[in-house]
């Protein structure tokens, strides 16, 4: 089951759900998980502009929150 956060999201014409899910997710991979959540647009490859996507509550891994750059941590500032 897909847990939903009650957000919207109103596509432009040209998007895709990896463009979404990099803009929304930060990654590209949660695309999957916008496709699970709209499956009336699961096989649209590009919007036309004004689809309204519902959006998931995404769990972040692991090694997305070590791979998550942290400002204080830049090697430049040591």
């Amino acid at each position: 089951m897909v847990e939903l956060s009650g957000y919207l999201y109103r596509c432009s014409a040209g998007e895709t759900f990896d463009g979404v899910a990099l803009n929304i997710y930060g990654r590209e991979k949660y695309a999957a998980d916008l496709m699970n959540a709209n499956p009336g647009y699961a096989r649209r490859l590009v919007f036309t502009g004004d689809e309204v996507l519902s959006l998931p509550v995404v769990e972040a891994t692991e090694e997305d929150q070590e791979n998550e750059y942290t400002p204080g941590t830049a090697p430049w500032k040591e």
